[in-house]
């Protein structure tokens, strides 16, 4: 079967299982993943960790985000330009937080540019899914695609997931860009090979 195909098949299946998930599921999930972050030793070393501002059905990122900036980590969160790179820019807290493109929310502060997220420690990002070899499956537009391939091999780059979204196999095209670890509520961080 063509990759695409596939990807897409199971990107709808995966999207539809979130779709399903009860309320109190989806937003019980965002205390274990900041819980499990939060001591990561990268995530406490992190000068600058770019992350993200959830959206929709994903796991809810705004503790996260509040956690780190108010314990004094310079946060980065993403901006969608028209050509579907991203551009980054300071969270400075919740009333920092605009609507942006896409029904995102995004900083009202000025933008570093789509090669800030190459000064982060840690880069936290969105998945539908992660396999066991740090595939991941995102919506499909490639932004995080373009952004971790300005990330250095020694960075953690981890994706935020439901529990049962850490799955065997994701089908890989040549410009996927692999993340090296994976948060669930259930198992914390997941170091992948």
């Amino acid at each position: 079967m063509h990759p695409i195909a596939t990807k897409t098949g199971l990107r709808a299946e995966l999207l539809a299982r979130r779709a399903a998930m009860p309320p109190e599921t989806r937003s019980g999930a965002a205390r274990p993943i900041r819980d499990a972050l939060l001591p990561v030793p990268e995530v406490e070393m992190a000068g600058t960790i770019a992350a993200y501002v959830s959206i929709g059905d994903e796991p809810d990122t705004r503790s996260l985000l509040f956690a780190l900036w108010k314990r004094g980590t310079y946060v980065l969160v993403p901006r969608l330009l028209p050509d579907g790179d991203l551009d980054w820019a300071s969270y400075e807290g919740p009333d920092s937080l605009v609507p942006g493109a896409r029904g995102c929310l995004e900083s009202s502060e000025p933008p570093r540019g789509p090669g800030a997220v190459a000064s982060a420690d840690v880069v936290l990002v969105p998945a539908v899914a992660v396999d066991r070899t740090g595939v991941r499956l995102g919506r499909g537009g490639g932004s995080y695609d373009r952004a971790l391939a300005r990330v250095g091999p020694a960075i953690l780059t981890a994706a935020l997931l439901f529990d049962g979204e850490l799955v065997e196999s994701v089908p890989a095209e040549p410009h996927d860009q692999r993340v090296r670890a994976v948060v669930t509520p259930s198992q914390g961080l997941v170091r992948l090979g």
